[in-house]
């Protein structure tokens, strides 16, 4: 058994911090760009006089950033070589996100976007899975080179994590003799419908509440008539780019369904498992920063003589730290190597549960490293001028999206006890006999 990272992906961890160095940082020092980084990064960022939306100027460098990434073959690194990509394996992507992340704040890898200069491209993947050929032709190109960006529209005002119950239908209604659908419903947290040019909208097609058949899902143009933004969400971390929207009397043409008919949810559970094991990996790495910038400040800090670092108020805590970030980046690793030994639909009947205790065990281990790292450091740890409260404020939005860490355990719960998963049979006797 080999714990050892391949020497060929250590290598590529060199050449990523090179291309920073070389391209990313003196971006992000030209002119005044640290503003977006610094102090004064909530401030700089938001457009407080427009509904808290993302100023053009911060979104303008993010592009910028990765426009560079991609020129120089990094951005789209994890995506099949069909699309531009080198096909990145998910131990690939979860040991790059934690090393990108475990560097800081920056615009190498600033996470309240999903801004990366390896990025991450759930849509295209789910556009190669489900869509038609006319939408893979259409959109994939589009999406790659900006001309298009996608929204997805799952949560409602009433429906969070049981989209089962979703209120938003779709009746079959012909218009101008040409086949389609009429939508009616309300969507909440649909982030980037600022910039959005479409939004898979999810709506109940056919069976009754609580049915997971029975949802499909459709590309809507942002642009139709009766798609109207009633809000943007202000956030714990500002700027926010999370609509709430109401679709009044939306009519798309048949060609606009995506994905199979009335089963529109496998499209929400085709890329879940990527997506949590590298936001694991992520917040793993935003857990050591704190971690280590904590160690660093309480060697360095010499209170009444003595430094910082000798007192055990301060190790205890991050010892614990320290060894829960080294448990769980061996089993973040193992979880994601195992995924790449089998194919995807096999993950959720076999890994699903490993996934799940990665994601909440990381968000909430991120959240208690960004907490720690504000005691040690006392007022200047609680002010701007360190980014732990930034660090907090936007990873205790993980325990939340991408599923809440309770849903996530209850998916722990399901394999453990064999409701689900693998040892569902093995205690299916076990059922029986409480049943008598």
């Amino acid at each position: 058994m080999d714990f050892n990272l391949p020497a060929d992906l250590v290598a590529y961890l060199v050449e990523l911090d090179r291309f920073i160095d070389a391209e990313i940082v003196p971006l992000q020092t030209a002119d005044d760009n640290e503003r977006f980084f610094d102090h004064r990064r909530e401030w700089a960022r938001t457009d407080f006089e427009n509904q808290g939306l993302p100023r053009h100027e911060w979104e303008a460098l993010l592009n910028e950033a990765k426009r560079r990434a991609d020129k120089a073959g990094y951005l789209r690194f994890a995506l099949p070589t069909e699309f531009g990509g080198k096909g990145g394996s998910n131990l690939w992507m979860a040991v790059i996100r934690e090393h990108l992340a475990s560097k800081g704040l920056g615009l190498h890898n600033d996470l309240q976007n999903e801004h990366s200069i390896v990025g991450n491209f759930p849509v295209i993947v789910m556009l190669r899975d489900f869509g038609t050929p006319e939408q893979k032709e259409k959109f994939i190109r589009d999406c790659l080179d900006g001309s298009a960006w996608i929204a997805f529209g799952l949560t409602e005002p009433h429906h969070g994590s049981d989209a089962t119950h979703m209120e938003t239908g779709a009746v079959r209604e012909t218009r101008d003799g040409k086949p389609g659908w009429r939508i009616d419903g309300e969507k909440m947290w649909i982030t980037g419908m600022h910039i959005a040019t479409h939004c898979v909208v999810f709506a109940r097609t056919a069976g009754k509440d609580g049915d997971a058949r029975g949802i499909s899902a459709f590309l809507v143009p942002t642009s139709t008539p009766g798609v109207h933004i009633d809000e943007y969400m202000w956030t714990f971390n500002m700027p926010t780019d999370h609509a709430r929207f109401t679709l009044s009397n939306v009519w798309v043409g048949d060609d606009a369904q995506f994905g199979p008919p009335d089963n529109g949810l496998a499209l929400a559970q085709a890329f879940v498992h990527e997506n949590r094991i590298r936001q694991a990996a992520s917040s793993l790495g935003a857990a050591v920063y704190c971690i280590e910038e904590s160690v660093k400040y309480a060697r360095s800090r010499m209170p009444f003589g003595h430094a910082l670092a000798e007192n055990q108020a301060i190790q205890w805590p991050l010892v614990e730290l320290a060894t829960q970030a080294e448990m769980l980046r061996q089993l973040i690793r193992k979880t994601a190597w195992e995924m790449d030994q089998m194919p995807h639909p096999e993950v959720e009947k076999r890994l699903s549960d490993k996934v799940s205790m990665c994601n909440y065990w990381a968000n909430r281990m991120c959240c208690e490293a960004a907490d720690r790292a504000m005691q040690i450091h006392g007022g200047i740890g609680y002010s701007r001028h360190k980014a732990f409260e930034h660090i907090y404020r936007h990873h205790r939005r993980y325990r939340i999206t991408e599923g809440s860490e309770e849903i996530q355990m209850r998916k722990v719960a399901g394999y453990l006890f064999g409701f689900m998963g693998p040892r569902r049979e093995a205690f299916a006797h076990l059922s029986a006999k409480t049943a008598q």
